[in-house]
């Protein structure tokens, strides 16, 4: 599996060895948006590149990775994407089966909903912290050996139709779930073998561990 890290500028929620633990066991190439190689520096890594107006990044931290050869790229302050999606649409292309990001909460409320709606507009992104994994599902996901956690589904559509879950405490069959609705907050997977499938629309999954 082909995996990448992005790490944004917000907070690692977690402990850190959970991460270290996570970086060794799923190696990966790492790029940092400017003040995420804070966070990067922390887990003691080294990042294949940092983009950004580096305006975050402490200074310090910006010189260690220069005399590391690290690749840095410089963007001025103005400009019509945030540091994150600048390395997002860099490596768009790339085949990776799965982007992790990590830090993009802990900050300020409209970058935190910025950044979720970024896994919209990308594919493979899961937002990843110590006790939580978001990401997006379109049309069907099976969920595999996790037995008893805590899962929510979130619409990010006007409507998601035909919505059917199976192998869950609370299983519905071809309902019509709408924005704003919570239907299917805080429900628990009860089968080694969890599905989901719907006709149309567009889900963020929380997966509490």
């Amino acid at each position: 599996m082909k995996i990448a890290y992005i790490f944004f500028n917000g907070k690692l929620l977690g402990n850190v060895n959970f991460f270290k633990n996570f970086f060794m066991k799923n190696k990966g190439d790492i790029f940092c948006a400017d003040g995420g190689a804070n966070l990067c520096h922390e887990l003691n890594l080294s990042p294949n590149e940092i983009w950004g107006d580096l305006d975050s990044i402490d200074k310090d931290i910006l010189t260690f990775y220069k005399l590391k050869n690290v690749i840095i790229k410089k963007f001025p302050k103005d400009k019509d994407f945030t540091d994150s999606e600048l390395i997002l649409n860099y490596i768009k292309n790339k085949n990776y089966d799965k982007i992790y990001c990590i830090g993009p909460f802990g900050g300020d409320i409209d970058h935190e909903l910025t950044n979720i709606n970024l896994m919209f507009k990308y594919n493979n992104l899961y937002f990843l912290k110590e006790n939580e994994i978001l990401f997006k599902i379109e049309k069907e996901f099976e969920f595999k050996n996790l037995l008893n956690s805590k899962i929510s589904f979130i619409p990010f559509s006007e409507e998601i139709k035909k919505l059917t879950l199976s192998g869950f405490k609370y299983n519905v069959e071809n309902i019509t779930l709408k924005k704003g609705d919570s239907l299917c907050i805080s429900n628990i997977i009860e089968s080694n073998s969890a599905k989901i499938n719907f006709d149309e629309g567009k889900i963020l999954c929380v997966i509490k561990k």
